[in-house]
């Protein structure tokens, strides 16, 4: 069993930064991949930014230049600062991670919300 804790989800106002955290516990070899995904209103969940093993990153266009994923000195965290946010980034965030077997873990979300 395998879970995903998030914390550091909250209100900022626009222009302003978070950073969200993400934590693996339970029985797991080493993931291939871990990231970030987000879901808005009324709007289909969507990837974030990812970091694989081996450091490779890959972001969405509209986070580009302002988001930043990390994982941390263990193999088992990962972060995603967030720089100017946008109102447009309002969305609970879900951490994501796939093992070596591409079994996909996910979060319970933390909810970020960026007034205008």
């Amino acid at each position: 069993q395998v879970q995903l804790v998030e914390s550091g989800g909250g209100l900022v106002q626009a222009g302003g930064s978070l950073k969200l955290s993400c934590e693996a516990s339970g029985n797991f070899f080493r993931f291939n991949a871990m990231g970030w995904y987000r879901q808005a209103p009324g709007k289909r969940r969507e990837l974030v930014a990812v970091i694989t093993y081996g450091g490779n990153t890959n972001y969405s266009d509209s986070v580009k230049g302002r988001f930043t994923v990390a994982r941390g000195n263990t193999e088992n965290t990962v972060y995603l600062q967030m720089n100017s946010l946008k109102f447009e980034d309002t969305a609970v965030y879900y951490c994501n991670a796939r093992s070596k077997f591409d079994v996909m873990y996910w979060g319970q979300g933390s909810q970020v919300t960026v007034s205008s």
